[in-house]
């Protein structure tokens, strides 16, 4: 069962101490969070309004990981894990293929045999 967040500001459709127990976690990429939670977690109120769940963010030492700790009534707390998991997968995508296309143009431009 684990110990109840040290949240003060519990949102008002989280019931406790029910919606408190046994919360989803999963693990993010740190370098993600901002694309997925605004600067600084700006937006995390507004997900956690539409999605009637409660979030916790907790930096893991040692690793660039951060674990999402979703807190809800059961189904609300399973939507929204799959949701945050599908706009990390999204961004982490986004952010390979963009880094495929930088590595490409440098490519392009160190190896074009035109170009000497």
């Amino acid at each position: 069962m684990g110990t109840l967040p040290k949240r003060k500001d519990i949102p008002p459709w989280v019931k406790v101490p029910e919606d408190l127990r046994d919360p989803e976690v999963f693990q993010v990429q740190t370098g993600l969070l901002e694309a997925m939670f605004g600067p600084g977690g700006s937006r995390i109120p507004y997900i956690e309004q539409v999605s009637k769940a409660m979030l916790e963010l907790k930096v893991l030492e040692s690793s660039n990981l951060t674990e999402v700790v979703v807190y809800g009534n059961y189904l609300y707390k399973l939507r929204t894990k799959w949701m945050l998991q599908s706009m990390a997968e999204r961004h982490r995508l986004r952010q390979e293929r963009g880094m495929l296309r930088l590595e490409e143009a440098m490519n392009a431009l160190e190896l074009d045999p035109l170009m000497k």
